[in-house]
Formats: C-alpha cells, structure tokens, sequence
C-alpha cells in the first residue's frame, strides 16, 4: 500500500512501533495509526477531499489544522460537524464526506435574522417541520 506518511522524521525521529486502526471513509477502509487524527489518517493515505462547498461546489479540504476554520468538517455517525483535524480515529470509526450546511442568507437582507437567537429559532422551526420564515 502506498502512504503519504513521513516514516523518518529528521527531528521526531522514525515512525515505527505504532498501533494500526482500521477505519472507514465514504464507505471505503482505511488504515492509520492510534494517534491519529481524521484528517492526518485521510492525508497519509492520498484523501485530499473532505466535502464540498455549499454555494459552488468545490472541493474543501484541510486549510488551516488547528481547529480553527471548519474547513475539515466531516460527519461521525449522527454527528454532522466534526473537525477531522481536531478528533482522533478510533477502531472502527465511521466518517463521511461533511454534509451540507445550509446557508442562512439566501434571502434578502431584511428577512435576515437579527439576533443568533432568532437564527436558532428559525432553524429549529424548520427541522420541525414548520416555516417561520
């Protein structure tokens, strides 16, 4: 098997020694190492695209690898949102492409919500079934 994975480190040292996880993404196995996180498993085994964006479409990827942007947003099991850079594999583990968020502005302005508390409202009441919109 092929691998992206930096086995001799000039500082950390050689990469040996390590526990193998079995993992899937998007319904394929993967192998990484305990320690591992989503987003460092998917890079060594040549996954760049993590899900796409929600206006054109594009592939997103890993950007900024500390937590900070979301970019490496994927699903885990129920969970939709999950930082692939931030959570580390585990045996088994589930994860799928991040799913589509949606996009609270696709209105005009003046039917934006003014408070984040009005936005919550309004999506709770969408998940409910109802519009208050």
């Amino acid at each position: 098997m092929r691998t992206n994975r930096i086995t001799n480190h000039p500082v950390l040292g050689a990469d040996h020694n390590r526990t193998p996880v079995t993992f899937t993404f998007d319904g394929k196995t993967y192998e990484g190492f305990e320690g591992d996180t989503i987003a460092s498993a998917l890079l060594a085994n040549g996954v760049r695209q993590l899900r796409v964006h929600e206006e054109t479409g594009a592939p997103r990827a890993i950007y900024c690898n500390i937590g900070h942007c979301f970019e490496c947003r994927v699903t885990v099991g129920e969970r939709d949102v999950v930082r692939a850079c931030m959570t580390p594999i585990t045996q088994d583990l589930v994860v799928e492409s991040g799913k589509m968020q949606p996009a609270p502005f696709k209105t005009s302005p003046d039917q934006w919500p003014r408070t984040y508390a009005e936005y919550e409202e309004r999506n709770l009441t969408e998940k409910d079934g109802g519009s208050n919109v």
